[in-house]
């Protein structure tokens, strides 16, 4: 099978459009329809972002024998918006849970609108709220029950991307002041990301959450992210998380549970992430 022809069979398995294949790859709608019909061919720089973004690896493109290609269906939603909020609101009443009980509904009417990126394989869209209700159902399955921690999960965002300022929190300073490190500078300087990790290593709240979001983001990056933005998060992960997670180790061991197997979690996808870019790179 031709190129051309295993790029057309693939992205229909995919369900995807040329539009969604042509802006993953960064090329126009008919460069794809060219490639898919045989009048041009892909040039050796697109070869690794078309096998990147059709899940495949730069060999099976260029091999003429034939494979049986999978039929897999990417998802980027993995359970409900809806089951993790009445979930969560159950964990609050049930538990006294005051603040993450308020954190809540503060963080749906704050993400309102927002959507997480989501991959070039799907048409579907995920409410950014998402993101802070399964950090938080996660930190909670971990054994987290800190009131303050489980509402900083759930607020995390909600300065950086809400626009809301920090002391407009109706929340405790303790969890105003954790949110406030957590905003990230954006952009930011080296020495700016250097001071931005150092300050939330000395507040237990903000490093465990740090660590739980990244957790998160780490977990789904080949979703939405490119290939170069998944080398930039591994190389931050690698400068900035591990350090946070040893530190954590030493200086806050209510949490070495939770950050034994959030560490086995960022490790193990970034290891197998460097491993897949270095097959089709």
């Amino acid at each position: 099978m031709e190129v051309g022809q295993k790029i057309h069979s693939r992205r229909m398995q995919l369900g995807m459009t040329q539009e969604q294949l042509a802006e993953a790859v960064h090329v126009t709608p008919q460069a794809v329809s060219q490639w898919e019909t045989g009048k041009n061919t892909p040039g050796l720089n697109n070869l690794s972002w078309i096998a990147h973004a059709l899940q495949m690896n730069q060999s099976d493109l260029l091999n003429n024998e034939e494979r049986n290609l999978s039929s897999w269906v990417v998802h980027d939603r993995f359970f409900s918006i809806e089951n993790m909020y009445h979930k969560l609101k159950r964990f609050a009443a049930a538990e006294g849970l005051v603040q993450m009980d308020r954190a809540i509904d503060f963080a749906m009417e704050a993400h309102s609108g927002q959507l997480r990126k989501t991959s070039v394989f799907s048409s579907d869209t995920v409410p950014y709220v998402f993101h802070p209700f399964i950090m938080t159902c996660q930190a909670h399955a971990l054994g987290i029950r800190d009131d303050e921690v489980l509402a900083t999960s759930l607020l995390h965002d909600v300065c950086e991307d809400a626009g809301i300022p920090v002391d407009k929190l109706p929340f405790s300073e303790h969890v105003r002041e954790a949110v406030r490190l957590l905003t990230k500078p954006s952009p930011a300087t080296e020495q700016e990301m250097d001071a931005y990790y150092a300050r939330i290593q000395d507040n237990a709240t903000a490093a465990i959450v740090k660590v739980l979001d990244r957790c998160n983001n780490v977990s789904t990056m080949m979703l939405g992210f490119s290939v170069e933005k998944i080398i930039e998060y591994i190389d931050e992960s690698q400068k900035y998380i591990y350090p946070l997670i040893d530190h954590i180790k030493r200086q806050y061991p209510e949490y070495n549970d939770a950050v034994f197997v959030l560490k086995y979690q960022i490790v193990s996808v970034i290891e197998s992430a460097k491993a897949t870019i270095l097959r089709i790179v």
